[in-house]
């Protein structure tokens, strides 16, 4: 079974230095037949320009995970944490018990377009925290490449979530198959180009759920096609 959510869709959101697409209900965006699927509560894609951002603002018991598409988004938090996600790059943040953060901007001349997706941590009130890392473009080519996951498995960063991100580049023809356990489910969130999710077409900002699947299967059909997959409990 499918749930589909096309980029068309989504609700925007523009003021001034930001540009935003929410797939789901998410702060100044209210849908209340669209707020989220499973454990997955935010998807949103934002465009910030240069030399803006988001000031310090808190959060707590979610996992924040940012998937940076161009440029460079600057966080910064209350445990002192500072870094750079550059292109290519995941990010994850759990608010935890509380913390305070800011993502900015810092570039003078070039917008950041960035991925950020909320999910339901599995326990509340743990310690705060981030992990980062990059992942190669040869290493998601033609296959979803595992880049987050709750026992950091091959590779990836741990996310305190019941879920596994995975993280594909296909061209024209290429194609992978990730197959879900029993009870699992899966969303995809088109990040570039047209791909096939279980034989539907899909396009850039389309995003949709699997429910009742044995498997997940994305197959490119144009260059340069990107997208992210969540298995979800």
């Amino acid at each position: 079974m499918m749930t589909i959510r096309r980029a068309c869709e989504r609700g925007h959101v523009r003021k001034g230095w930001l540009d935003a697409h929410h797939t789901f209900s998410y702060g100044d965006y209210q849908d209340p037949k669209h707020t989220g699927f499973r454990t997955l509560r935010a998807v949103n894609e934002e465009i910030v320009a240069p030399a803006e951002g988001f000031g310090a603002h808190p959060h707590r018991d979610v996992e924040i995970f940012s998937y940076v598409l161009e440029g460079m988004l600057a966080h910064r938090d209350s445990m002192g944490a500072g870094t750079t996600i550059e292109a290519g790059e995941v990010h994850r943040t759990s608010a935890g018990k509380g913390i305070v953060h800011s993502e900015y901007n810092f570039s003078g001349t070039t917008s950041v377009h960035y991925l950020q997706f909320w999910i339901e941590p599995l326990d509340r009130g743990r310690v705060a925290g981030y992990a980062q890392k990059p992942f190669r473009v040869e290493d998601k080519r033609g296959r979803l490449r595992l880049v987050a996951s709750r026992d950091g498995r091959e590779g990836s960063i741990t996310i305190h979530a019941d879920t596994s991100i995975y993280a594909g580049m296909f061209e024209t023809g290429e194609s992978s198959e990730l197959a879900l356990g029993e009870d699992r489910h899966a969303w995809i969130q088109v990040v570039r180009g047209k791909v096939r999710v279980n034989g539907e077409s899909f396009s850039a900002g389309d995003g949709v759920g699997l429910s009742k699947e044995t498997s997940v299967r994305v197959e490119g059909v144009e260059e340069r096609a990107e997208v992210l997959v969540f298995d979800l409990a």
